[in-house]
């Protein structure tokens, strides 16, 4: 007798009391949502969830479902954190360094001054002590991260006039992301930590004097440069920005483990999604950009070295009143030392050749 005719006559009751319940019955559909800290128009950003998203339902046979909702939408930018812990949402894409007024440490989680480049933060996080250290600290508001995106180094940002020096730093009404105004007070300016979408506006209005978003391509959309013509470049506070996807510590929990692995797979395939796009985009929106009249400026190299010596100073000072922050950055400097050893010995010296040829 076929599966159909013992299901037909035993009825459903008696065909699971037998064991014999077709796979589709065995596991109903999940449903969850994620927050991101980005709108909609950026492709690259909030599109990252709607990567991951598509991951996970291919990856589960349409059995885990998760809607992406932009900035907005559900909570605003920069709640999707305590949205998370909460357990308001089940899952957020964000940059940790939003929250640096929470803790420092989320930092350490994205970006900091002078730190780790995109291919360091991921081998720090994966290979060194990155994911172990940065989970226990989100331990205690019931998260669990993982790496989703990285944007590689960043412009240093739009400004409505020239910045020749230190000095010209002094008074100006910033936006840049997270931690790094930390560094930049100290050098004169106002720091502004402001969401991607309410940028141009504040730009426009005078409301502040320049501003960095992430690069070429997302900047080209978000038309900066109809507001600020000077693009400076580079973004020395983010040399490797880690985007992260935050998943509720209770919700996680109760994934059964292979919906965990899918998590896990899924969200680092977004995570290199992220950064080839990035890649493979900034440069066209470039010469798209520079066609258009933007006038691009490297940061003097006064500005470069008095940043530094002030973000040194900053986690210095960090290091003695902040021990969670401890804890994670004398990992974070140590691989940094021996990493930037290698990549000045090979990635370095090739680049500096490679680039310099002519095709």
């Amino acid at each position: 007798m076929d599966r159909r005719s013992i299901i037909k006559k035993a009825g459903l009751a008696g065909v699971l009391a037998a064991g014999m319940a077709p796979a589709v019955h065995a596991q109903s559909t999940l449903r969850w949502r994620v927050a991101s800290s980005f709108p909609k128009s950026l492709d690259t950003l909030f599109g990252t969830c709607e990567v991951f998203a598509k991951k996970v339902g291919e990856m589960s046979g349409g059995k885990f479902v998760i809607s992406t909702h932009a900035a907005g939408e559900l909570m605003p930018a920069f709640g999707v954190l305590d949205g998370v812990s909460n357990g308001t949402v089940e899952m957020a894409h964000t940059a940790p360094y939003y929250f640096f007024g929470k803790d420092p440490t989320y930092a350490l989680d994205c970006a900091v001054p002078f730190g780790l480049n995109s291919r360091q933060m991921t081998a720090w996080m994966y290979e060194g002590n990155g994911l172990k250290l940065t989970r226990e600290f989100y331990a205690k508001v019931g998260i669990v991260n993982f790496p989703m995106g990285n944007t590689g180094v960043q412009m240093g940002g739009w400004f409505r006039k020239e910045i020749h020096s230190v000095a010209d730093l002094k008074g100006l009404k910033f936006r840049c992301g997270g931690f790094a105004g930390r560094m930049l007070e100290r050098l004169g300016v106002v720091p502004s930590n402001i969401p991607g979408g309410e940028i141009y506006q504040a730009l426009e209005k005078g409301t502040i004097d320049a501003a960095e978003w992430v690069g070429p391509y997302d900047d080209l959309k978000l038309g900066f440069s109809k507001v600020a013509p000077h693009y400076y470049y580079p973004g020395f506070w983010e040399a490797g920005p880690q985007l992260s996807l935050y998943v509720n510590q209770k919700a996680y929990d109760s994934l059964p483990s292979e919906y965990k692995a899918i998590v896990e797979a899924a969200s680092a395939y977004a995570h290199i999604d992220m950064q080839a796009k990035y890649d493979a985009r900034n440069m066209p929106a470039l010469k798209t950009l520079i066609g258009q009249g933007v006038k691009l400026h490297a940061f003097p190299k006064e500005i470069l070295t008095a940043s530094f010596k002030a973000a040194m100073d900053v986690y210095a000072e960090l290091n003695d009143t902040n021990p969670a922050w401890k804890k994670i950055y004398t990992d974070y400097a140590a691989f940094r030392k021996e990493s930037n050893l290698w990549f000045g010995l090979a990635e370095a010296s090739m680049d500096d050749f490679m680039q310099a040829q002519k095709f």
